[in-house]
């Protein structure tokens, strides 16, 4: 494509036919509805409100003060805590706004190890979380590929971390907040939840809440939860016992501390998709997710897949491809070619690098979005096993989603 020969919006409608005629299975990619759309675009995109409500340093924000206070309120009956900031721009600064309220730099933190699905901000070298403090990982048992709560307590008590993240980016099992309750008041730590992947599935009530059991809450406003791109921070009243300022510290690290002007036209599109996840069609849409999720695992067993712990409790499954003879890239190229969207991912204890990993990572999400339900995901099961066939005819395979794909098209 010469792109000089084309224009945004004509570039924007490439990507709608693309998004149309493809099945999206990247487990933190959804499709927001047209309400949600309309508020991102909206004429608030115009306004700076820098601070919070009643407290802005610009004039005009009568009308803002009421859509934030309107959010926040929103967010704090949806996930049921006393406390909401909805002002970051994205996961990874409400991370860092965690950080700066909970340590001082060189303090020791604990999170899951990214090659056993954490998180880059839960603590990665290459990450600022790594870079400004002392970090030191958990991982899942070699054997069942799933959390091992005793060797992380003793983890704990080993190096006794400031802050202890729970929840990852690649892991298709629950997690149990409580256990990790228990090993965050045994070494003092603060205790947050990172469910960017999961917040539609607790809001929805097809993943445990572990606002009962943490200090703070993260999330992402995509992924699960349908709304835009942005992020929420959550202190809950555990949170407010362990540190009665836990609040404060979380509203100046977001600002003066991290950010200027919110994004009031996301912060809106934010209020809508948290109006529209407390809906009964929302919890249905929740539970869907996780049936689809299910069968697509257990399908994709019946095809001779390998799958990471054996299965998936939520929405993401990752397939180790090693008895496939096909790299996770490879695999994700192929699938690309056949219509269908994943990821290359590693998995725990991979034997090959980040850059050439031996799986590949799939979500229902977005097809269940799209209202898909069991029966599609058994043939898109068959779909990825022909597209992954030495010699596969991946047109033959391309007009196979198409046909499938026309029956649910984008509302």
């Amino acid at each position: 494509m010469e792109r000089d020969n084309y224009d945004i919006p004509e570039l924007i409608e490439l990507e709608k036919k693309r998004q149309q005629e493809t099945i999206n299975l990247i487990p933190s990619e959804n499709f927001v509805s047209r309400a949600v759309l309309e508020a991102l675009g909206s004429c608030l995109v115009n306004k700076y409100a820098e601070g919070y409500p009643g407290k802005r340093y610009y004039q005009g924000n009568e009308v803002i003060d009421e859509i934030e206070n309107l959010t926040i309120e929103r967010a704090k009956k949806l996930f049921n805590t006393p406390h909401a900031n909805v002002q970051p721009y994205s996961g990874s600064p409400a991370n860092q706004a965690v950080y700066m309220a909970c340590c001082s730099l060189g303090d020791t933190v604990m999170g899951m190890d990214l090659s056993a699905g954490g998180h880059l901000t839960h603590g990665s070298a290459v990450s600022f979380s790594g870079k400004y403090y002392a970090s030191v990982f958990y991982g899942v048992a070699e054997e069942t590929q799933r959390l091992d709560y005793e060797e992380i307590a003793k983890i704990a008590e080993k190096e006794k971390p400031r802050l202890i993240w729970c929840g990852a980016t690649a892991y298709p099992r629950f997690f149990d907040w409580s256990e990790f309750n228990k090993i965050a008041r045994s070494v003092g730590a603060y205790l947050a939840a990172d469910i960017s992947h999961y917040a539609g599935l607790v809001a929805g009530g097809a993943y445990p809440s572990p606002v009962d059991w943490v200090d703070i809450v993260t999330t992402t406003t995509h992924k699960t939860l349908r709304g835009p791109r942005g992020a929420i921070i959550l202190v809950t009243d555990q949170g407010l016992q362990k540190d009665p300022d836990l609040a404060k510290k979380i509203q100046k690290s977001v600002f003066p501390g991290l950010q200027g002007g919110p994004h009031e036209n996301a912060i809106a599109a934010i209020a809508v998709c948290l109006a529209e996840a407390s809906t009964d069609e929302f919890k249905e849409y929740a539970k869907q997710v996780v049936i689809n999720s299910a069968v697509l695992a257990e399908e994709l067993k019946k095809n001779g897949f390998n799958l990471v712990s054996g299965g998936t409790d939520n929405h993401l499954i990752l397939i180790d491809l090693r008895n496939k003879n096909i790299l996770g890239k490879e695999a994700a190229v192929a699938l690309e070619k056949a219509g269908i969207i994943c990821n290359a991912n590693s998995i725990p204890f991979d034997p090959n690098p980040p850059a050439r990993p031996s799986a590949i990572r799939l979500g229902t999400p977005a097809v269940t979005t799209r209202g898909m339900k069991e029966a599609e995901m058994k043939v898109i099961a068959g779909l990825i096993n022909s597209a992954l066939e030495k010699e596969a005819d991946l047109s033959a395979a391309k007009n196979e989603v198409l046909r499938l794909i026309s029956r649910f098209p984008l509302k």
